[in-house]
C-alpha cells in the first residue's frame, strides 16, 4: 500500500493552552503527519522568530535517522487581509451594524482595525465581506476614506485576527509583501525546505521569488497556493513555474462560487499531476474537530475523495492550529486515507493518461518499473542522490510503496510530499551490492519487508550512484536472510 502524507499546520502563538512548541513536539511524536506549516504572526516578530528556530530544530532532528521523515517547517509568505486583535469576542447579530476601519487598535463593539490601508478602496457599496471563508458575513452599506460601514447578513463572534474576503474580488495586495522578504530571509538563514506563496495572480511572482532564492544559494522549492479568482486563468503557466501547489480551499471558496471549488479540486489535481508537482489539499476537511472530538461522516468523505482525485498530501489548518483536539484530527485524517488507500484497485499498468514519453529514458525507465512492480505486487527500492527517480516513480502510481534511500538529508525531507514515497537516509558505499544488501536488511529490521518477499530494486539516473556499472537497471530480488 502506498502512503498519502499529512502535513498539518500549527499556530506560532497559542495563549490558552500549552506552548506551541510543545504541541508540535507531541504531535510529531504520533509520527502520523510529515510536514509542518507556519505562518508568521506580524505582530510577534521576536517570538515568531523564537518559536521558528525551535520548530526547524525539532523536525531537523525528528528527520535524522534512516526512517524519521518529517519535512518542515513550510514557511507561508504573501497577503492576507485580517481583521485586528480584540480583548475578548464580539458577538455579531443579524441586521446589526458594524464596521472596519483602516485606523490601527481599534476594538470597540462596533468597529475593528483591518491590516490593510486599501481595503476601503478595494470595497464598494454593496459588497458582502467573508469572515473565515463565510462563517460569517456582512454586506457594505456605505464607506468613508477609513471606513467601511456594513450589516451583518450572517452572525456569530467575531475573534482576534480573522481572515476578510471580498465575495468575487481580490485584494490588490503584492503576493510578496515587503515585510515578507524579511521572512524569507529569515527562512533561508534558518533552513526551510518550502516557501507556500499565498494569493498567487501569476507566474511572475514564483518566478522573481525562485530568483531571490538561486541568488542567495537556497535550496529552497516553491509551493503555491490556489485561493484566488485571479489565478484561475492562469493555472497552467503557476504550476509550471512552481516545484507544487496547495488547494487552499477556504479562500477559493470565498471568491469564487462553492460549487466551483471541487471541480477546480480535481481540476488542480490532474493538473499538478500530469506536470508531475505534489500537489496538497487544504481547508476544512475536518473543520468539526476544531470544536468536537469526533468528525462528521461528510469530512471523512471529503478526505476520501481527495485520496481517490490523487492528492499528493491532505493538510490540517485550523483543527491544528487552535484547535481543542489537534492530536485526534492528525490521527484520524491519517486513519481515513490509509483505508481509502487501501480500498483502491490494483492495475498491472499505470492508467492510460501517464503513459510515459518514449523519447525520455528515464520516464521509461519508471513506467516499466511501476509495471514490474504492479504485476508482481511487490514494493519498489529506489536509490537516488537527487530524488528525481523517486518523483518519476510516484508520478506512475505503483500500487506498493516506493522505498527512496538517500544519502541527502535535503532530498529525503523533500520527498516526504511525494505521493507513496517513504524516504530513507543511507550513506551509500562503493559497492552497490553491499548498498542494496544494506538497504534490504534495514527494511527487514524495521517489519517493513519479510523474508521470503520479492522486492524490485531500482537505480537509474544521468549520472549513476555506481559509475563503473550501467546507468539504468531494474533488479526483482528475494529477501534472504
Amino acid at each position: 500500500m502506498a502512503t498519502l502524507n499529512v502535513p498539518a499546520r500549527m499556530s506560532l502563538l497559542k495563549p490558552e493552552r500549552s506552548r506551541a512548541t510543545d504541541r508540535l513536539a507531541s504531535s510529531k511524536s504520533l509520527c502520523d503527519f510529515t510536514a509542518f506549516h507556519c505562518r508568521p504572526r506580524r505582530k510577534y516578530a521576536q517570538k515568531k522568530q523564537s518559536f521558528t528556530v525551535k520548530s526547524i530544530g525539532i523536525f531537523q532532528d525528528s528527520s535524522r535517522g534512516h526512517f524519521d521523515s518529517h519535512n518542515g517547517p513550510v514557511g507561508s509568505v504573501g497577503p492576507e487581509v485580517r481583521s485586528g486583535d480584540v480583548p475578548q469576542p464580539i458577538l455579531l447579530k443579524e441586521g446589526q451594524e458594524f464596521n472596519f476601519t483602516i485606523k490601527r487598535g481599534v476594538s470597540t463593539v462596533d468597529t475593528v482595525s483591518v491590516n490593510y490601508d486599501d481595503f476601503v478602496n478595494d470595497v464598494d457599496v454593496g459588497d458582502i465581506i467573508l469572515v473565515d471563508g463565510g462563517m460569517m458575513s456582512l454586506a457594505v452599506k456605505s464607506k468613508t476614506k477609513d471606513l467601511v460601514k456594513c450589516v451583518v447578513v450572517d452572525g456569530g463572534e467575531l475573534k482576534s485576527r480573522r481572515h476578510l474576503n471580498v465575495r468575487g474580488k481580490s485584494a490588490t495586495l503584492p503576493s510578496i509583501t515587503e515585510k515578507d522578504w524579511e521572512d524569507i530571509k529569515f527562512g533561508v538563514d534558518n533552513g526551510v525546505d518550502f516557501y507556500a506563496v499565498s494569493f498567487v495572480k501569476n507566474a511572475e511572482v514564483v518566478h522573481e521569488l525562485k530568483d531571490y532564492l538561486k541568488g542567495c544559494n537556497a535550496d529552497i522549492h516553491v509551493i503555491v497556493k490556489i485561493e484566488s479568482a485571479d489565478s484561475i486563468p492562469n493555472l497552467h503557466s503557476i504550476i509550471i513555474a512552481s516545484d507544487g501547489a496547495m488547494i487552499a480551499r477556504g479562500d477559493l471558496g470565498a471568491e469564487l462560487p462553492i460549487e466551483e471549488v471541487p471541480l477546480l479540486q480535481e481540476d488542480i489535481i490532474r493538473r499538478c499531476h500530469s506536470m508531475k508537482k505534489p500537489v496538497i489539499v487544504a481547508t476544512n476537511m475536518l473543520e468539526s474537530m476544531i470544536d468536537h472530538p469526533t468528525p462528521t461522516r461528510a469530512e471523512v468523505s471529503d478526505i476520501a475523495i481527495a485520496v481517490k482525485e490523487g492528492a499528493d498530501a491532505i493538510m490540517l489548518s485550523g483543527e491544528t492550529a487552535h484547535g481543542k483536539h489537534p492530536l485526534k484530527a492528525v490521527k484520524v485524517m491519517h486513519t481515513a486515507a490509509l483505508r481509502t488507500e487501501s480500498s483502491l484497485p490494483i492495475s498491472t499498468f499505470p492508467p492510460i493518461e501517464l503513459r510515459a514519453n518514449k523519447s525520455h529514458m528515464g520516464e521509461m525507465f519508471a513506467f516499466h518499473s511501476t509495471t514490474i512492480a504492479n504485476s508482481l505486487q511487490t514494493p519498489i527500492i529506489v536509490f537516488t542522490r537527487t530524488g528525481s527517480m523517486a518523483v518519476l516513480l510516484s508520478h506512475y502510481r505503483p500500487c506498493s510503496t516506493i522505498f527512496a534511500f538517500t544519502n541527502e538529508e535535503r532530498i529525503k525531507r523533500r520527498l516526504v510530499l511525494y505521493h507513496g514515497v517513504v524516504p530513507i537516509y543511507m550513506q551509500f558505499s562503493n559497492d552497490s551490492e553491499e548498498t542494496f544488501s544494506r538497504a534490504i536488511k534495514l527494511l527487514v529490521a524495521k517489519g517493513l519487508l519479510k523474508e521470503g518477499q520479492f522486492v524490485t530494486l531500482v537505480q537509474s539516473g544521468a549520472q549513476p550512484i555506481w559509475r563503473r556499472e550501467s546507468s539504468h537497471h531494474i533488479q526483482v530480488r528475494k529477501v534472504e536472510s
